[in-house]
């Protein structure tokens, strides 16, 4: 098993966000897989999604149960292969997994953040990350991947610097959130500013945390990762054994947890309260709101588009709703709309949004194929 060390960069000065506010003094939390070549020509970055973190693969020496939330696709002899590859991956600001977030001292009032931190965006992180790079010497990246958020922030690096990556790999993602998704988001959020606990975003101060809050939004977000399909075949209607019943089979109660679904998302609920910021939840749903590169162009994604110049390897699951294939195939027509270098592969899978995280065979083994040919490319020292 990979062995994986939590790494920790401070940035002293000010990053200009897309709020026209900044923020100085802030830490991001990164780990690298594998090893970096002489020229420095195959690193990959890997971008998370909503509640993942810089731990990407691996375990920690003292945490062997600790793994990466995307060891199945990265690691030695993997579909990313770290014997080829030098892998990063980096926790966003605003996080609560290491790098500065809400739940930090701000060094301008030496009080925690809270709801004071800024709004961060895609761009924002993107910038972050660029000024990590920077940090690490590398002036360009073999591939930029991600998948849901971390697709977007993968589209986000070709347009914002797009003479700095040779391949974006952007899986069950989109362009932008549609009005579905949006109020998702937003029933989610008020979930927890409705809580009694959050005390207007300054819970810290109080000494409580909107856990209720909490668990209702990750209720709300689990049924969208999961496909009508998954539900049933796990969950079905069936009842809690622990329950005792009559003989009509239910107990019949509107507030006992009666249905094994029930309970699944309540135990999701409550195990994602005890490690999960309220305030992070927040500035991450919102950044995923505020994502859209065509608005710029009068919602042209063409247009939008035409910056990036790197290869694309774009993938969709059947049964993501949240994140639908057709989608997808909005970028796929966009970028070629613009006579761009694309792969496209929609999996016929049964999991949802949350596909994008499982293994898949048909799916392992396209992301292999695209970074066999680019590792061949590399080694024969032409242009991935």
């Amino acid at each position: 098993m990979l062995i994986a060390e939590s790494q920790s960069m401070l940035f002293e000065a000010p990053l200009p966000l897309q709020s026209g506010a900044s923020i100085r003094g802030y830490s991001l939390s990164y780990e690298t897989y594998g090893t970096l070549n002489a020229d420095k020509s195959n690193a990959v970055l890997i971008c998370h999604a909503l509640n993942a973190s810089h731990h990407v693969a691996g375990v920690y020496a003292d945490q062997p149960k600790n793994v990466g939330w995307w060891d199945n696709m990265i690691g030695p002899g993997k579909s990313l292969d770290t014997d080829r590859f030098f892998v990063i991956g980096v926790n966003n600001l605003g996080s609560c997994f290491g790098s500065t977030g809400p739940m930090h001292v701000n060094p301008d009032t030496g009080r925690v953040y809270g709801a004071d931190f800024p709004v961060v965006t895609v761009e924002d992180w993107v910038k972050a990350q660029a000024r990590l790079l920077d940090a690490l010497g590398i002036a360009q990246l073999a591939a930029v991947m991600g998948g849901s958020l971390g697709g977007m922030q993968a589209l986000s690096w070709t347009l914002q610097y797009p003479e700095r990556v040779k391949h974006a790999v952007v899986v069950a993602s989109a362009p932008n959130l549609n009005a579905e998704n949006i109020a998702f988001n937003e029933v989610a959020r008020r979930a927890i500013v409705t809580d009694p606990d959050f005390h207007n975003g300054h819970f810290v101060a109080q000494g409580v945390v909107p856990k209720r809050g909490l668990r209702i939004a990750r209720m709300i977000g689990h049924i969208t990762y999961l496909s009508d399909d998954v539900m049933n075949e796990k969950f079905g209607r069936e009842l809690r054994e622990a329950v005792t019943h009559n003989a009509t089979g239910y107990k019949y109660s509107t507030q006992e947890v009666e249905f094994q679904i029930e309970s699944y998302l309540r135990y999701q609920g409550d195990k994602f309260s005890e490690y999960f910021d309220a305030n992070t939840y927040l500035l991450i749903t919102r950044a995923l709101d505020y994502f859209d590169p065509a608005r710029a162009f009068g919602g042209d994604l063409s247009q939008a588009l035409a910056r990036a110049t790197c290869k694309f390897l774009l993938i969709s699951f059947s049964t993501d709703w949240r994140f639908s294939p057709a989608r997808s195939r909005e970028m796929v027509k966009a970028l070629l709309d613009n006579r761009r270098d694309v792969s496209y592969a929609e999996i016929d899978a049964p999991h949802g949004h949350d596909a994008f995280l499982l293994d898949d065979a048909r799916y392992m083994n396209v992301v292999r194929s695209y970074f066999d040919n680019m590792a061949k490319t590399l080694n024969e020292g032409g242009a991935a």
